[in-house]
């Protein structure tokens, strides 16, 4: 059976979008989806002793009652697929990284309470896409509800095999054109020892960073021939190009920083201003294709 789809439920209007968002995209992989919700006995990530002791009855119920609304929105969204839930106990971040482990995506939404609270704009989503094992999706609310294209953010630096694996895979899945974005500041740093130039020709530059983005997308065109994609170079701060590219899409796909890095401000200023759910994509998820 395939891996599941793994989504993280609190009660909030948030996590009910991400749910039903999580099972329209375990339908389309064919898998299941697990439900879960972290309890946290208490505020702080700090020992106790006496530890206040694990919840009562009351607590339970509702732990039960608002999985039940999730699992009432994920059938709603996809009646097929199959879904289970789980009550997952410890600090958010690492609760759902643990549980990753054995997921093939991980869905929050972008505005929590409880064990997801302050997602977007704390701690957790941060520490979440940077050390979660697999892709991690924020489902911002509202979220625009038929993009037309699948939009990928391409750095030109190595390793970014995967997350165009990801992005073409997606948008191979839902039928739509992929557009690689690739934005540029200044000139790009080649090596150790390099320099940026204090004036520079922008247009000749922007040549260069043209072909630094075909260049990445290199046998990619061959290896996905069912998906129409085009490549898209701007002068401009890579969040800005991206929260500008979200308007028109489904899903925007970036690469999450080296393991055990914190995220970069680009990214966190995207999951902050998308118009569209944001995949955070690990440089290290599954087996590097060659192209």
């Amino acid at each position: 059976m395939a891996q599941p789809v793994l989504v993280g439920a609190d009660g909030s209007a948030s996590s009910l979008e991400a749910t039903a968002w999580a099972s329209k995209e375990a339908a389309l992989r064919r898998a299941p989806l697990r439900v879960v919700h972290v309890a946290l006995r208490w505020a702080y990530d700090v020992p106790l002793v006496p530890q206040p002791a694990h919840w009562g009855p009351t607590a339970e119920a509702a732990c039960r009652e608002l999985l039940d609304q999730a699992v009432a929105r994920a059938h709603t969204a996809a009646p097929s697929v199959e879904v289970a839930t789980e009550v997952l106990d410890g600090a958010s971040a690492e609760a759902i990284t643990t549980a990753a482990r054995n997921a093939q995506l991980v869905v929050v939404g972008s505005r929590g309470r409880s064990g997801f609270a302050g997602l977007l704009l704390g701690s957790v989503s941060r520490d979440l896409a940077a050390r979660s094992p697999c892709p991690v999706v924020v489902v911002r609310r509202p979220a625009t509800p038929h993009g037309s294209e699948i939009v990928v953010g391409v750095t030109g630096r190595p390793g970014q095999d995967p997350v165009l694996r990801f992005a073409f895979e997606e948008a191979m899945r839902r039928e739509l054109p992929l557009r690689a974005v690739h934005a540029w500041t200044h000139p790009a740093v080649r090596g150790p020892g390099d320099m940026q130039p204090l004036v520079y020709d922008v247009e000749e530059v922007g040549q260069e960073e043209a072909r630094l983005l075909a260049e990445s997308l290199a046998g990619w065109r061959e290896r996905f021939p069912d998906v129409p994609f085009t490549e898209h170079v701007v002068h401009e701060h890579p969040a800005k190009a991206l929260i500008d590219a979200s308007a028109t899409a489904e899903l925007v796909v970036v690469g999450a920083p080296s393991r055990g890095a914190v995220l970069g401000s680009a990214t966190h200023s995207l999951l902050h201003h998308a118009e569209a759910p944001v995949a955070v994509v690990p440089h290290t998820f599954g087996h590097t294709h060659q192209v």
